[in-house]
């Protein structure tokens, strides 16, 4: 057998099965990677929607009202990310989720209607294409279950 045929063993399950040097290491949380692993595949999803409006926007309205629509979807993958940190702490660290994320959705609202070159509502539906990467998400699992 060579030595990228070699079958690779999985990560230790319990402080027991850990190689010694690795004690300290906690027990895998499969939920945890589950949870990671989801929220790479909506962040993916969530940046190729962006990416996939911004030159539909760009080529059938400006350049002005595809980059107000940049600058909501950039905002929304960050509360996305922000969403992810609280559900990550739920549990271990707190018993609810903050309302912190909703300071940064009010300021842009805000930032949108007070500065001239800004349009509000393509900064309001860049911002909702997260939600849009959710109706996608849940529509290939109900269609594609084993993706």
């Amino acid at each position: 057998m060579s030595l990228s045929e070699e079958p690779i063993a999985p990560p230790p399950t319990t402080q027991q099965d850990a190689p010694s040097g690795f004690e300290d290491t906690e027990p895998v949380n499969t939920s945890m990677q589950e949870f990671y692993q989801l929220y790479q595949k909506l962040l993916v999803i969530t940046l190729v929607l962006t990416g996939i409006i911004f030159i539909s926007v760009w080529i059938f309205y400006s350049l002005n009202i595809a980059l107000n629509y940049l600058i909501g979807a950039c905002t929304g993958v960050v509360y996305l990310k922000m969403l992810a940190n609280d559900v990550e702490r739920l549990g271990a660290e707190k018993n609810r989720l903050s309302k912190n994320r909703f300071a940064l959705f009010i300021g842009l609202i805000i930032l949108a209607t007070q500065w001239n070159d800004l349009h509000l509502m393509p900064i309001f539906l860049g911002f909702l294409t997260y939600k849009a990467t959710l109706l996608v998400y849940t529509v290939q699992t109900a269609f594609l279950p084993d993706s």
